[in-house]
């Protein structure tokens, strides 16, 4: 699933081709683009038709366009959501679910989706601690990119829950935008195995393990993301090159970078999480 990088990416691509222009037409072909856009399609159509996009923002996963009305359209990629912009003239795509085209007849915006676990809903905005966010992610935690990300105050935060660590940066609620690979490269920067319970940490930990993510996200983000497959794309179908780049996530039997020890894999909430068995020993348990 694309996590903050690669969401970052598709916005800023987004933000080249869309604001200011006003919407022609929305054309849904598919009744799952839109689920979440629990009025319907109907109105779903009516709201966009004749929008004006004023800007593409990000908080975590979630990208939106805002609207001249103050509402917003808001998009989740979801596992394999793709927003393409193409020639009006260009083939369809296999998986097209969704067509926005404007008024100056330029290029259209399509959702493209094969697996369609994304979406496209119209939200109105609200102000949550000092920033307009859509309604429908006004619980979703400021992430590591935000300027007024207090991380000091995150640090705390992730110490206060009694679970483990890699499952408190994987709660967008304390959090956001960080998922299951960048988790893996971050912890594997501090050295810590992600079932270390996050009450043992200390406050340098705490505090590390968020500046890591943050720096290998800032990584990513410089090189266009992590794409394993065609799935993950930019605006303009380019795939990023970070998966080159990785020290732990998906290097199974590969040497550790720093000391040479293979990586494993350990099943972890219905996924896969890679450390190094010698840098991030598996905490001990806790007695009785």
């Amino acid at each position: 699933m694309p996590e903050l990088p690669e969401v970052e990416v598709v916005r800023s691509g987004l933000e080249a081709h869309v604001v200011g222009r006003t919407v022609a037409s929305v054309e849904v072909l598919h009744p799952r683009a839109i689920r979440r856009h629990v009025p319907g399609e109907a109105d779903f159509v009516g709201r966009l038709t004749g929008a004006k996009i004023t800007a593409t923002r990000r908080r975590g996963k979630y990208l939106w366009f805002d609207l001249a009305d103050g509402s917003a359209v808001l998009a989740h990629l979801g596992m394999s959501g793709q927003m393409l912009v193409q020639p009006r003239d260009a083939a369809d795509e296999k998986h097209l679910r969704a067509r926005i085209r404007f008024t100056d007849d330029g290029p259209e915006l399509r959702f493209v989706d094969q697996r369609t676990f994304g979406g496209l809903s119209v939200s109105e905005l609200v102000e949550v601690d000092g920033t307009v966010v859509p309604s429908t992610v006004a619980h979703i935690a400021r992430d590591l990119m935000d300027p007024l990300f207090d991380v000091d105050a995150a640090a705390r935060a992730l110490r206060a829950r009694r679970t483990e660590v890699k499952r408190a940066l994987l709660d967008q609620t304390l959090v956001s935008g960080v998922g299951n690979i960048y988790a893996d490269e971050a912890l594997w920067r501090v050295q810590l195995h992600w079932a270390r319970p996050t009450d043992r940490l200390t406050a340098a930990q705490a505090r590390g393990v968020l500046t890591a993510a943050a720096d290998v996200m800032a990584e990513a983000l410089l090189v266009g993301g992590t794409s394993f497959d065609a799935l993950y794309v930019n605006v303009n179908g380019e795939s990023g090159y970070f998966s080159r780049l990785l020290d732990a996530y998906g290097r199974e039997g590969e040497p550790c970078r720093r000391c040479g020890s293979p990586i494993v894999r350990e099943a972890f909430m219905n996924r896969s999480s890679f450390s190094c068995p010698r840098c991030q020993p598996k905490p001990r348990a806790r007695r009785r």
